[in-house]
């Protein structure tokens, strides 16, 4: 039975909605994670930390997908909830050109200037053979992968959040497949890794293209538009806190490393390469829920249904907060033994990595909160405030934690600069959420017993 953006939300069917989204997002983080044992593994630490160097690079020029796609998947649901489902197709439509136009301009870009970025971020000349490799490759799917980020978000207003999390499967289990047969089996290093990556992106991208093209039954369909520059810019707008939110963690990971070459050189480097692979697994959690939810929130914002839009806001909250609680405690506990199936050959990176990690996971107790309210304002198409929050959360606070608490605590100041930045977003946070209460109306009584 399918479920609707109009239907009342239980606890159950909160669930039920969210998890294909949920499980799309984290899948879609484990073959990151895959990616990164097998050139780890058996290319070396320092392609692995060539890797690292060059992936938010990568991750900057295709930001404009997750822009567009949730900015855009906003701005759709709430039409759709007026009832105005012609005018609802013809912006979607719109917002797919519009982006596969900007991705062509961002892979000549990329391809002319990566040598000197790459240069200028710290890459030793021992790492940089490996990120000029991995780089040029993987910008060959740089359009697809924007494509799969935006579907990603709209494959949820168009009621099929269980599809999209069907099409990662299979994008993640090629490059999964490929890694091993590329990376493990041939030994082919970076340049199998970054293959097996491409091939993926490419599914994940051009197959729901290939369905929204498609007759299909959701209220969605790719086709002749007309040129809506005000949804253009509202969408980029709206989307603008999440464009912000990726090129600020871009940006804060390139300082990571750069700070990290200066106090413990590669082995460092590779330590933070292993961080991040279970912060994408903890925030691919929190982001696929609130991602999976934000069509529902636009919806009731568009139809006026306070009510709803009450009872689908706190549920969500209390969800998020319990899920912060397990994944915290997973990742002290599991430090160990994530840490050993990295960088387990080497000793001295095994015990460095697991004093980071320790450190560094008490951040996931606020991180779902701050996420999940960047992401809840920008599904109110209130774009400012959302940007605001992720602006502040990464390239301010974080930033200022980057460059300053090393000076304090050596090398733990940077394992633990992301706990003082959540804690400054947490309050920001907080206050956005108590001061536009009234004017959204999420504080109405819900007056429902059904849950």
């Amino acid at each position: 039975m399918n479920i609707g953006l109009s239907d009342h939300f239980t606890f159950k069917k909160l669930f039920r909605f969210t998890l294909p989204t949920v499980a799309m997002t984290v899948f879609s983080s484990v073959y990151i994670i895959i990616d990164g044992f097998f050139v780890s593994n058996f290319a070396g630490s320092t392609a692995f930390a060539a890797v690292n160097i060059v992936m938010p690079v990568l991750m900057i020029l295709s930001s404009a997908g997750f822009m567009v796609g949730t900015g855009g998947s906003a701005l759709v649901a709430m039409t759709l909830g007026r009832g105005e489902n012609k005018k609802a197709n013809e912006i979607f439509s719109l917002l797919v050109y519009f982006l596969i136009a900007i991705g062509a301009v961002l892979d000549v870009i990329g391809y002319i200037f990566i040598e000197d970025i790459v240069i200028k971020l710290g890459a030793t000349p021992e790492m940089l053979p490996f990120c000029l490799q991995y780089a040029r490759i993987s910008l060959i799917s740089l359009i697809p992968y924007m494509l799969q980020n935006l579907f990603q978000s709209f494959m949820i207003t168009a009621e099929r959040p269980t599809l999209g999390f069907i099409i990662t499967l299979i994008a993640g289990g090629a490059n999964i497949g490929l890694d091993a047969f590329l990376v493990g089996g041939l030994r082919l290093g970076v340049s199998g890794a970054a293959t097996a990556t491409v091939i993926s992106e490419f599914l994940g991208g051009v197959i729901p293209l290939i369905y929204f093209f498609s007759r299909n039954k959701t209220r969605l369909r790719l086709g002749l538009t007309h040129f809506y520059l005000k949804s253009i810019l509202r969408a980029c707008l709206n989307g603008s806190s999440e464009l912000m939110g990726y090129i600020a963690a871009s940006i804060v990971d390139m300082l990571y490393n750069f700070q990290l070459m200066n106090y413990s050189g590669e082995a460092g480097v590779a330590s933070y390469g292993v961080l991040m692979y279970f912060f994408v697994l903890a925030e691919g959690f929190f982001m696929g829920y609130s991602m999976g939810v934000a069509p529902v929130i636009g919806y009731d914002h568009g139809a006026d249904d306070r009510r709803e839009l009450t009872n689908v806001f706190k549920k969500s909250i209390i969800i998020i907060c319990i899920c912060s609680v397990v994944i915290t405690a997973l990742a002290e506990l599991g430090a160990p033994l994530f840490a050993g199936i990295f960088v387990g050959y080497d000793e001295s990176i095994y015990h460095m990595t697991v004093n980071a990690f320790r450190i560094y996971s008490v951040s996931f107790l606020l991180m779902g909160i701050n996420l999940f309210g960047s992401s809840f304002f920008t599904a109110l198409n209130n774009g400012i405030i959302s940007a605001v929050i992720s602006f502040a959360r990464t390239l301010v606070f974080e930033v200022l934690c980057i460059l300053f608490l090393p000076l304090i605590l050596g090398i733990n100041g940077i394992w633990s600069s992301v706990i003082f930045a959540e804690c400054g977003a947490f309050i920001l946070t907080l206050t956005c959420l108590i001061l536009f209460r009234k004017r959204y109306g999420y504080n109405t009584p819900t007056g429902d017993k059904n849950t």
